[in-house]
């Protein structure tokens, strides 16, 4: 099992959001899963490798070359992968992975987080994703999302993909009994 976080550079101004880190990261090497993440040493990023680290976990880094100097690339991983483009760091971290989480974050981790996710509503993966909502970071974005349902623009089977949870112990217990979405049409008008 390896999952693949995704999460902030920054730490954010909340402690909260830097304990999770660290939890989400001892938790998926208590597990004896592997950690795959963007490969910086700082932020949130940072907390969930060395937290995994520091648990004895596998701790695998993808980060481009433009970004390596510049997000400040953790240089005592068990792998680190320089890439040359973002493009190329998503994919392998999917295609490494078994299971995506996200951490609170900015643009980046939202961005990550909507396209693995959609890559899934496409059939391109059959990974489970989900979100570690600490301190409530990602309750309106989960309102939101439902909204989308509600208005016709998501498949109700699709929102159901995402997992959320504010325990990182209890997220990972939900990706052992994941069943992906088997639809035989996902693109047309949602019916109610």
């Amino acid at each position: 099992m390896k999952i693949c976080v995704f999460c902030g550079s920054s730490a954010g101004y909340r402690p909260e959001y830097r304990d999770a880190a660290m939890a989400l990261g001892r938790a998926i090497a208590d597990r004896g899963a592997a950690l795959v993440y963007g490969g910086s040493k700082v932020g949130l990023m940072g907390a969930v490798a060395d937290a995994a680290l520091l648990a004895g976990g596998e701790v695998i880094g993808v980060i481009p070359e433009a970004l390596r100097d510049k997000e400040i690339a953790h240089i005592g991983l068990t792998q680190l992968h320089v890439v040359s483009s973002m493009h190329e760091r998503k994919q392998l971290m999917a295609d490494l992975s078994t299971g995506f989480v996200a951490l609170p974050g900015g643009l980046g981790t939202l961005e990550e987080l909507f396209e693995i996710w959609t890559w899934g509503q496409l059939g391109y993966h059959k990974k489970p994703v989900g979100l570690l909502d600490v301190a409530n970071f990602y309750e309106k974005l989960d309102a939101f999302l439902d909204h989308t349902v509600d208005a016709g623009f998501v498949r109700a089977e699709h929102r159901d993909m995402l997992i959320v949870d504010d325990n990182p112990v209890t997220l990972l217990d939900r990706y052992e009994n994941y069943q992906p979405v088997a639809l035989a049409k996902w693109i047309g008008p949602t019916e109610r």
